[in-house]
């Protein structure tokens, strides 16, 4: 199982780009930077420790924020993004791709799904998708646990991701792209898994696929429609939605995001080299493993749901968030609940976090000890010989420890 300093890698990783970009211009230095938002002098330790991030990796557009005990203290935008021929400094509250933060979203849905008795962990997918059996009897002993907890049999590195292998499933099938959430299903049921149900963990984007389609046809409303109305609109959280492939179809105040890379396009069968980050890979199906778009103080808020009992998830739901899987607790002394790297702290609770992952994204979410939370997000994540973006976990940290006296004012409202 993989610990703190060892961060979960999104699909993206499987899926090679063809063809080499130019890098984008590394930003001259930290006090270059343009900046938004509120730092109150006593969380200046983050603020330094972000700037020097950014420019030491020629990032070009980035988020802060900073909790304690529900409260949020440091919100900060950080460089620009052009919008419809305008620049703009980016704002706390501007959107970002958060990529496989979007999993502690969809595992929140199951878990209320659970809670509202529309269905039980246990269920086999085959059972509430329909999924035939026939390539792979296992497949019949995938429950939603399993799925929710990466230990549903499919493993990326022993064949492939199949939220990132578009020509290979519209090859296979005949299917003209874009394929959809149909043909991935059907190019997977047919195909045996890497190994039995519930016997070890491996990242999979596509059981968090199977996720969405599952609380989309449970729920009897759209997947995003059921986030929005039953996690997000509960706690206020009104800005996120799902993110979308192409620039041209970009939100109002999401940021542009960068890559050194190109690839052809999955959104048509016309061969084009596009961006990696814009028509490389389909949006549309990253959806609930990878599709939502939020800003750094719309996680942290988000975050506040796992807390305590509340009007999303009660202590029955949380404590299966926070559950340790059927195989038990990794070697590093972490684990993998429902859409969190779990482990205990040293003060007697549980930290928590994830990363996101895909081209022109990086982003990290953590919950520690002492009630403190964090996120930063960014538009570009570590190719070729950048520094490690995976450094953001152990930086912000380490800032932990240059805080003499916490702020008592709460920004929340500010922003909310």
């Amino acid at each position: 199982m993989l610990n703190r300093r060892r961060l979960l890698q999104s699909g993206a990783l499987a899926a090679p780009a063809i063809a080499l970009g130019v890098r984008p211009a590394v930003a001259e230095s930290a006090s270059a930077i343009p900046v938004s938002g509120v730092v109150p002098s006593q969380l200046a330790g983050f603020d330094t420790a972000l700037k020097t991030f950014i420019a030491q990796r020629g990032i070009t557009s980035a988020q802060l924020a900073v909790a304690k005990n529900g409260k949020i203290l440091l919100a900060r935008g950080y460089g620009s993004y052009a919008r419809g021929g305008v620049t703009k400094t980016v704002q706390p509250t501007s959107l970002f791709r958060i990529a496989s933060l979007s999993k502690s979203i969809t595992a929140a849905a199951v878990a209320r799904l659970a809670q509202d008795g529309k269905l039980t962990l246990g269920t086999p997918v085959t059972k509430l998708l329909g999924l035939s059996a026939t390539a792979d009897p296992r497949l019949a002993n995938v429950t939603l646990w399993r799925l929710l907890q990466h230990t549903g049999g499919w493993d990326r590195d022993a064949s492939l991701d199949q939220l990132w292998a578009d020509h290979t499933i519209s090859a296979a099938l005949d299917a003209p792209l874009p394929i959809g959430h149909d043909e991935i299903m059907e190019y997977a049921t047919a195909r045996k898994l890497d190994f039995t149900p519930g016997s070890r963990y491996a990242y999979s984007n596509y059981g968090y696929m199977l996720l969405g389609r599952i609380i989309a046809k449970v729920s009897g409303l759209s997947y995003e429609a059921y986030v929005k109305q039953r996690l997000l609109a509960p706690v206020g959280i009104t800005r996120m939605r799902l993110g979308r492939s192409l620039a041209s179809q970009a939100a109002s105040t999401e940021a542009n995001y960068d890559s050194v890379y190109t690839r052809k396009t999955v959104l048509n069968d016309a061969g084009a080299i596009v961006p990696y980050q814009y028509g490389g890979f389909n949006m549309d199906n990253q959806d609930a493993n990878g599709g939502w778009l939020a800003s750094a103080v719309d996680l942290v808020k988000w975050g506040f749901v796992f807390d305590a009992p509340g009007p999303v998830l009660n202590s029955t739901s949380l404590s299966r968030v926070f559950a340790k899987p059927e195989i038990g607790i990794g070697s590093g002394g972490s684990w993998y609940g429902l859409g969190w790297s779990v482990r205990n702290n040293n003060v007697g609770g549980l930290n928590i976090w994830h990363n996101g992952s895909m081209p022109g994204t990086f982003g990290f979410l953590a919950r520690v000890q002492n009630g403190v939370s964090y996120c930063a997000l960014f538009n570009r994540r570590q190719e070729g010989d950048a520094p490690s973006f995976g450094d953001i976990d152990p930086i912000l940290g380490k800032a932990i420890g240059t805080v003499a006296s916490w702020p008592a004012t709460d920004l929340t409202s500010r922003y909310f």
